[in-house]
């Protein structure tokens, strides 16, 4: 701004003594370039003086203070003398103008020009410049880049060493307006109570003027949070609390997700007993009767010491439960042992008996009991043993062991199934 024409008041020794000012124009002081910018030459053009003028006067400073005095100079001669305000930057030009060489931002402020005629009258012009620094990179400052949700507060600060206007940036755009309410009222200063997970990424500040802007490095921010939703997966469908019916010998993989900043630790467990597994997948390979029950996994979150579970209850699927006969080795030879293994066997089992041949009891080689034991049968040869699974163990396999093998399968509820297996025993070479 630059204000009208005032009266002079009394000088300062090594100033002009005329005590009373003329009625002429008023002095216009202009800055060239308008916003000069730190290192620019620059002129404090003049504009309205009056009259046949005999010396200047610039002050460098809000008064007509020997002190603020940059320089005097005589119209006539050309002669400039230098004030104790001088930088050595400043010259004063024939028409009244300042040039400044290499302005900085110490240059800035209010100037002075008072002008001398020929009748001894004074006029006196004020003005303002404003030098622009070029500003230097900001340092974003944080007291943490990793916070956990809810609990943990943000700070961040943009440190820069001038006084320039600061706004924020979040992953490049704009900051929210939500997270502005929580900057102090300079803007240097972000702070969030209870840090939200949105409210993770790339944070930069930036400093600027109107000739120079400088935007930082980012600081990226991490909100750990969770396990949430924990939840179990069978082929991308969520099968948390329910059953899951699986057909007998075939495979499952089951997936544990949630919701987490890190991923989890995982821990698996079964009918309540920890599996060696901590990883997000389990495999269930070979389904059997032994495998059905409930399956659990949990999720630890390390930096929130959070934890969450999911469970499901895995069965056999009731057509699938079909009882076979498979003999162990496949082709045993005389004199080897054969298994007569069983699976799918009723888990309601009551007792059992084998049968060489048709099942009538001539035949029957063992019976198991309620209690677990075993009780040898018409037909045993004493190389026949039962095990709780159903299954038989015939050792020292002769040639007249070769035949049929009949299964007679009894349930709590009076359920009688029967089963036949064909045995063959090949000859030793």
């Amino acid at each position: 701004m630059w204000g009208a024409v005032k009266p002079a008041s009394p000088h300062p020794s090594g100033s002009f003594s005329a005590a009373f000012l003329s009625a002429g124009a008023e002095i216009i002081i202009t800055p060239e370039p308008a916003q000069p910018a730190e290192g620019d030459n620059v002129t404090l053009a003049v504009q309205g003086l009056s009259g046949e003028l005999l010396a200047y006067n610039w002050y460098a400073g809000p008064t007509l203070s020997l002190s603020y005095l940059v320089a005097s100079y005589i119209v006539s001669t050309g002669d400039e003398t230098p004030g104790p305000a001088h930088t050595g930057r400043e010259a004063v030009r024939p028409d009244g103008g300042l040039d400044i060489q290499g302005a900085l931002p110490g240059h800035s402020g209010t100037y002075i020009l008072q002008t001398l005629n020929r009748q001894f009258q004074t006029e006196v012009g004020y003005g303002h410049m404003q030098v622009y620094e070029i500003l230097a990179q900001p340092v974003v400052m944080a007291n943490n880049t990793a916070l956990v949700e809810r609990r943990d507060t943000l700070h961040l600060m943009c440190s820069s060493p001038s006084p320039a206007e600061v706004r924020w940036f979040f992953n490049g755009d704009t900051l929210p307006i939500a997270v502005r309410l929580g900057l102090s009222p300079d803007g240097r200063v972000l702070t969030r109570h209870g840090v939200r997970r949105e409210e993770a990424g790339a944070y930069q500040c930036e400093v600027w003027n109107p000739v120079s802007v400088s935007r930082s490095e980012p600081v990226n921010l991490t909100v750990y949070f969770g396990p949430e939703r924990v939840a179990i997966l069978q082929d991308s469908t969520a099968r948390t609390g329910c059953t899951i019916r699986v057909d007998f010998n075939t495979s499952l993989t089951l997936w544990c997700v949630s919701r987490s900043c890190p991923e989890p630790e995982y821990v698996w467990a079964f009918n309540g007993r920890a599996l060696r597994n901590d990883q997000d997948h389990l495999n269930i390979s070979g389904m059997t009767a032994a495998q059905e029950g409930t399956y659990t996994c949990i999720a630890k979150n390390p930096k929130t010491l959070l934890s969450g579970s999911a469970s499901v209850v895995v069965k056999l699927s009731a057509a699938s439960v079909v009882m076979t006969i498979v003999p162990v080795p496949t082709r045993p030879v005389e004199g080897q042992d054969v298994t007569l293994t069983v699976q799918g066997y009723p888990k309601d089992l009551l007792v059992y008996a084998w049968y060489r041949g048709p099942a009538s009891e001539p035949n029957r080689l063992l019976s198991q009991l309620p209690s677990g034991n075993w009780i040898a049968g018409p037909a045993h040869t004493g190389r026949e043993v039962g095990f709780p699974n159903c299954s038989l163990l015939v050792q020292k396999l002769n040639l007249t062991d070769a035949g049929r093998y009949t299964l007679k399968t009894v349930t709590l509820q009076g359920k009688t199934e029967t089963l036949e297996v064909e045995l063959q025993v090949a000859l030793l070479e």
